[in-house]
């Protein structure tokens, strides 16, 4: 690439949530960071229950940290300036530039304020703007990623990730479809024409996202959107089986039964391990497993009844954004005392997080749930006082005789009364508990982990003795670089991303209702 300046960008759309605006952004940071060119994700505003914990100790959408891993660049806050944590279905934890602010609703934080005293979507969309224009002052390009669709025309006022973010920073909007969903072409042309004319000028053309078969067939169809919109087809990229990248939100689909998908491989030892994943209400950080899954031999699923235990060598309880909730969430449905009994017959249990808070005997909560005073399983010998401030923190140690490195995000201060040390919490038997997210990724403190979890199991597992967590999410970068490479038009793109929307670009009638008015007055928005 020649040319290269300061300052180019890109908005990654899309016309449904899960389209793959998070893997195309990704890829291409990856394509151009493999290219010699400086560049860094931005995601506006996310929302999302897995986040991540930056040098600096801000916390950020988890999706933007591994965005930034492709870039091979450090992740901060700059790259996701406000994240919206869920903590019902009509409330989230509001954090700005890195830190909470409060919880607020829904209209609360579209409406009339912040929790930081700010003024709404405008002080929003400052910020945000601001923080990208600090990248852009820094890196060669920015890949910003949008969120759900920027034709949801109902919060098109208060939009600071989408168009309202694209209109305000002039960036062209690659659209990225889901062939694999159907109705691409309708939903490439129903997201375009629902734009006001001054969202639809950013508008440069379409991605094809998760295709299977034979290209040829799709280019009349391609070729045939591109004359009723004017826009064209950056490429279309095939469906990828296990990417096994970050994803952005638990909340998105059940995940009963889902199986994380991991390393095609037979395991080392004579047995597979299997691990039951606790599918509780308002799941955060649920990437943790991602490490065991990535082992050959680890079966890794998720469950939400008792009796899908029973064949488990290992149960994992997750972090979550309502511990009081997800305590009562086992209790009714019978998995608490299926936990119960398994540490009582000596069989493993991890706590980590919200899932080591409620394994402990008290927790006083005035602030997340505000329930005051609760039980808890009682499996530990650990009390948890809910605290206003947040511990965000990337804490170092050692367990098992070998280096750890994790992060930590929680309101839950907890008091440990017992047991045997283990990282910040401790361990009781065969039930183990922490706070730290992510230590599961220090190879050799996993593998010390499988080995006693397969022994207190009976199984005959060794863990691969040359696993690396690090490696194999290179590979997967790498992976989706490649889809870029190779299936993408690259030169058209760059071009994109250093010059901005072409030209002229037609309007795609019947257009956003209000066109007209917004022909008129272009600059405000929609």
């Amino acid at each position: 690439m020649t040319g290269q300046r300061r300052g180019g960008g890109l908005l990654v759309a899309g016309t449904t949530s899960d389209a793959g605006k998070s893997v195309v952004t990704a890829g291409i940071c990856r394509w151009l960071a493999r290219q010699g060119v400086k560049v860094a994700p931005f995601k506006g505003q996310n929302m999302s229950l897995n986040s991540y914990v930056t040098r600096d100790g801000a916390e950020i959408g988890r999706a933007q940290a591994m965005q930034a891993q492709a870039a091979r660049v450090e992740p901060s806050a700059l790259m996701n300036p406000v994240l919206l944590k869920p903590g019902s279905d009509r409330t989230s934890q509001v954090v700005l530039l890195g830190r909470p602010v409060g919880e607020m609703s829904a209209r609360g934080f579209f409406g009339s304020g912040t929790p930081a005293g700010g003024g709404g979507r405008e002080a929003l969309l400052s910020t945000v703007v601001e923080c990208l224009e600090e990248l852009r002052s820094t890196y060669d390009a920015v890949i910003c990623e949008g969120a759900g669709s920027p034709a949801e025309i109902n919060l098109r006022r208060t939009d600071i990730v989408n168009m309202g973010v694209a209109r305000a920073a002039d960036l062209p909007v690659l659209v990225v479809g889901d062939i694999d969903r159907g109705g691409v072409f309708a939903s490439f042309f129903g997201t375009t024409a629902l734009l006001a004319p001054a969202d639809q000028r950013l508008v440069a053309g379409y991605l094809v996202n998760k295709f299977r078969g034979d290209v040829s067939l799709l280019r009349p169809g391609l070729d045939m959107l591109e004359g009723i919109t004017g826009r064209r087809s950056y490429g279309v990229l095939p469906y990828a089986h296990g990417l096994g990248i970050d994803e952005e939100d638990g909340l998105r689909v059940s995940l009963r039964g889902a199986v994380r998908e991991s390393v095609v491989a037979p395991p080392v030892g004579d047995e597979v391990l299997r691990v039951a994943v606790c599918a509780v209400p308002l799941m955060s950080n649920f990437t943790d497993v991602d490490a065991l899954a990535a082992e050959p031999g680890v079966v890794v699923r998720f469950v939400d009844r008792p009796e899908e235990f029973v064949d488990a060598d290992l149960v994992v309880v997750p972090g979550t954004r309502g511990t009081v909730r997800a305590l009562a969430w086992l209790r009714e449905r019978g998995l608490a005392d299926a936990l119960l009994r398994r540490a009582a017959e000596g069989r493993p249990v991890l706590g980590i997080c919200g899932g080591f808070q409620l394994l402990g005997e008290h927790i006083e909560d005035d602030v997340e749930s505000r329930a005051g005073e609760v039980p808890g399983l009682g499996l530990l010998p650990v009390r948890v006082r809910f605290a206003a401030d947040k511990t965000l923190a990337r804490p170092t140690g050692s367990a098992l005789g070998e280096p750890v490195e994790g992060y930590e995000i929680h309101h839950g201060v907890a008091e440990v009364l017992g047991g045997e040390a283990f990282l910040d919490g401790c361990r009781v038997g065969s039930v183990w508990g922490t706070h730290w997210h992510g230590s599961l990724e220090s190879d050799g403190f996993r593998r010390g982990f499988l080995r006693r979890v397969a022994d207190a199991a009976g199984r005959r597992f060794v863990p691969a003795p040359d696993t690396s967590f690090a490696a194999l999410r290179e590979e997967q970068l790498d992976r989706l670089g490649d889809l870029i490479a190779e299936h993408a038009d690259t030169d058209a793109l760059w071009r994109l991303i250093e010059g901005g929307a072409p030209a002229n670009l037609p309007f795609v009638p019947p257009g956003h209702p209000d066109h007209a008015a917004h022909a008129a007055h272009p600059g405000t928005p929609s």
